[in-house]
């Protein structure tokens, strides 16, 4: 076994933590709304058609805003086809994923969905084939209480109370072909400062994203920021990132430290932004919206079927279904977005039902979690007070994308009610870890699991729900030094309490328990 060993500084701060990193995104994509969230046929619907059963599990997922709706569906959108009477909502044809959207779910019913689940909604407007105006009037018709035009119309609809939207994204990966009414950085940055300006005039609180680089290998990627902000840094508080990652060719060893990427393309933009910063002699300082990252099987997806020429009500589209080795990265990238959180103040996880999501789906029947489900949850519900970061020595593995990482990650948060420790092993070998955890003032270890197997491909699927879940991890806690035992190829968690504030948990492996932690 090797070994390895953490210090953990609680001055070591990175960042106070800001829980829209667990945020979430929810976007107008084969059945991720239709038969995801929604199915009011089903027997576990509820009065508006959504799914009781999956409303519990994305609440145990613990997102805590939800960006919708889209993605490329929103370059497209007509956001006044999903309000008023459902009856008289038209069907539409969504170029971006080519298929037919009936405008059953539009902007009050999800967000009287979000209510059930306490999430703030995040909103993207179409920048593709709308613009300003139209964004006014769907801000109007979110946010203003009463009085106008769009305000009235909306408690017509039956919502007198204004939905009080504070986060707005302007359009959706304006960088990219593939999006309807694509643009150069030049006339999006233009764009995107008018939008702002325009939005702000109305309501001085907004904060607003503008689209960043749809991936760090787009050609154009660092100087598509620098461009964009150039026009709209005075009108916009975040950039947007986006990422999604997968094992490709057999190569484990690269797919297990895809993290580096993800800091890479965090501290590139970063330094883009920094630079227009300092050009300006601004005293703003521009933060990172990663609104969406995921694990996703671009390769298969492109090379599939799912796409084609029939115009279909919600098709079966970028289904999916997770691994153990797929939770492994998928528990390090979101590791990745704590680590940078100084600069990475809200995140996106893409996406949360049915299409490369953690939460599946079946009509009529029922739902589960993938693999990924776990790290989210367990990390959502356990992260609190400040990000810190730790002092890891530990061995190195060799990967052919990204060279030599350090076997160990790890990432630790201080609250006044306990801290949580989240370590990643992604070497073949088990790995005993020593983590001094003396300054933290910690006494009784409330929880310790691990998610691993023997099998690092095993998947959860509707036939074996309870394939893959957490595991006890082998921990103890004695002399302000934490051991804890890193399984081959996992994601491992412990948390500990501090007994003269907590005396409901004894013993070194209590049952998981409790409410997310707010």
């Amino acid at each position: 076994m090797a070994h390895a060993s953490i210090r953990i500084d609680p001055d070591a701060v990175v960042a106070p933590l800001d829980r829209r990193i667990f945020g979430g995104f929810v976007e107008h994509l084969g059945r991720h709304v239709y038969d995801g969230i929604y199915e009011p046929g089903h027997a576990a619907a509820d009065e508006l058609g959504f799914r009781k059963d999956v409303t519990a599990l994305v609440k145990e997922l613990g997102v805590s805003t939800i960006r919708y709706p889209g993605g490329n569906f929103v370059s497209g959108y007509r956001w006044e086809d999903g309000v008023g009477p459902r009856e008289q909502r038209p069907v539409r044809r969504d170029l971006a994923w080519h298929a037919l959207e009936t405008n059953q779910v539009g902007l009050n019913e999800f967000a009287t969905w979000l209510q059930q689940l306490d999430s703030e909604l995040m909103l993207a407007v179409n920048l593709g084939t709308r613009g300003i105006q139209e964004a006014l009037d769907l801000l109007e018709y979110t946010n203003h209480p009463s009085g106008t035009a769009l305000s009235d119309l909306r408690a017509e609809h039956g919502y007198p109370d204004p939905w009080n939207v504070t986060m707005w994204c302007l359009g959706n990966e304006m960088d990219g072909p593939w999006q309807t009414g694509f643009m150069t950085a030049d006339d999006y940055g233009k764009l995107a400062a008018r939008t702002g300006q325009a939005m702000k005039a109305a309501q001085r609180d907004l904060q607003l994203v503008a689209c960043g680089s749809s991936g760090s290998s787009m050609p154009t990627f660092g100087e598509w920021e620098r461009t964009v902000l150039e026009h709209a840094y005075d009108h916009v508080d975040f950039v947007s990132a986006h990422a999604y990652y997968q094992e490709r060719g057999g190569d484990l060893d690269s797919y297990l430290a895809s993290a580096a990427d993800m800091r890479y393309f965090i501290d590139t933009v970063v330094a883009t932004a920094d630079h227009v910063k300092h050009r300006r002699k601004s005293d703003k300082t521009i933060m990172i919206s990663f609104d969406e990252w995921n694990i996703w099987y671009l390769d298969e997806h492109q090379a599939s079927d799912e796409v084609n020429d029939e115009w279909r009500i919600a098709p079966r589209q970028l289904e999916d279904v997770y691994s153990v080795a797929d939770a492994v990265v998928f528990g390090s990238l979101l590791m990745t977005l704590l680590e940078r959180h100084d600069r990475v103040r809200s995140a996106s996880l893409a996406q949360l039902v049915n299409v490369i999501a953690p939460i599946m789906t079946e009509p009529g029947g029922p739902a589960w979690k993938q693999t990924t489900f776990f790290p989210f949850s367990v990390t959502s519900r356990l992260a609190q007070g400040q990000v810190l970061r730790p002092e890891v020595h530990a061995q190195s593995v060799e990967s052919t994308v990204y060279g030599a990482n350090s076997a160990v990650d790890c990432v630790a948060t201080d609250g006044e009610d306990g801290s949580a420790i989240f370590l990643l092993n992604r070497s073949r070998e088990a790995v005993e870890v020593t983590v001094d955890v003396s300054a933290l003032e910690r006494g009784t270890i409330a929880e310790a699991v691990t998610l691993w197997d023997e099998d690092v491909y095993a998947k959860n699927t509707m036939e074996q729900p309870d394939r893959v879940g957490l595991r006890d991890a082998q921990a103890s806690l004695a002399d302000g030094a934490l051991t804890i035992r890193l399984e081959p190829i996992s994601w491992t968690q412990s948390a500990s309490h501090d007994p003269s504030v907590r005396h409901e948990v004894p013993g070194e492996h209590a049952a998981r328990r409790g409410p997310r932690r707010a």
